[in-house]
């Protein structure tokens, strides 16, 4: 892994990585030449610009999943379990070094619009 600067990783040839402080987690997106879906990168490590949006569902907000087993029913079933994982939606703009967070994501950043953050320490994507 490279780390570009303190807001963007390159995990491996052309899928960078950014910390997410409304997921507390890293997100990704691949750019460049490839198979699978692939994102504009305006080449700044320091103020990234990527397009279109990044969108990121886990759990029962993953299409197909919305009535099966999911992270909300298993810690349901086991609450002395700690909770690791949730279910959730956050879907990004990244522009020019800022994340700003659409209103359908589920944590309490959306609708809001703040700078890219460095990674926690001992985090490694």
């Amino acid at each position: 892994m490279t780390h570009l600067s303190k807001v963007l990783r390159e995990a491996a040839p052309g899928h960078l990585t950014f910390w997410c402080p409304g997921c507390k987690d890293s997100h990704s997106i691949r750019y460049g030449d490839g198979s699978g879906p692939r994102w504009g990168w305006n080449g700044n490590a320091e103020r990234p610009t990527f397009t279109p949006s990044v969108l990121v569902r886990s759990g029962h907000y993953v299409p197909g999943h919305e009535n099966g087993s999911c992270w909300c029913t298993y810690y349901a079933e086991h609450p002395d379990e700690p909770s690791d994982f949730a279910c959730a939606i956050c879907h990004t703009f990244v522009t020019e070094g800022n994340i700003q967070f659409l209103g359908d994501c589920t944590h309490e950043f959306a609708g809001k619009t703040v700078p890219m953050v460095e990674f926690p320490e001992g985090r490694a994507c």
